[in-house]
């Protein structure tokens, strides 16, 4: 999930799109990096911050919900179970121990209302875009949004491969 290298040419294609598309609308690529590395300069993670946003010198980012520690480390152990992993598309309510899965389906009620709205400081460089913790939620079936995953928990060189990818 993590690793750029690991996933097949289709995915590196599709997240390389979504990534350009992204970076496009808040100004370009040094923009959407500038604004990673502000989040990962907050500690211990950005998504714990009572102010529900991160700015960098020409972006920001913003949630409306805190998510508390409990939540977040029940969310780290989802995305380390599958960093590894080629497939991008996982269910993450795939769990033998049902006090887990109970513990994973708590988590996703509670983040699923969440949204993300990255908006560029001048407005000339884009419209920006918003995306959601969870890319869908059906039935038994919970995808975590690979942008999210990308955003949070992956390293600042895994979206610079994902930006230079040549298609």
């Amino acid at each position: 999930m993590c690793n750029f290298n690991k996933l097949n040419d289709d995915t590196k294609v599709l997240f390389h799109l979504l990534m350009k598309k992204s970076a496009d609308s808040i100004g370009g690529a040094n923009f959407l990096l500038a604004l990673l590395e502000a989040m990962k300069d907050k500690k211990p993670n950005a998504l714990m911050l009572k102010g529900c946003q991160v700015h960098s010198d020409e972006a920001s980012i913003k949630w409306n919900k805190i998510i508390f520690k409990d939540k977040l480390d029940i969310l780290e152990e989802v995305v380390r179970s599958h960093k590894n992993s080629e497939e991008q598309d996982f269910n993450i309510l795939e769990s033998d121990n049902q006090k887990k899965k109970k513990k994973i389906l708590n988590m996703v009620k509670t983040l699923a209302p969440i949204e993300f709205v990255i908006l560029p400081v001048d407005s000339e460089n884009g419209a920006g875009f918003n995306f959601k913790v969870f890319e869908s939620i059906e039935n038994d079936i919970v995808k975590i949004n690979p942008l999210f995953v990308a955003m949070f928990f992956c390293s600042t060189e895994y979206m610079k491969k994902a930006l230079k990818y040549k298609i």
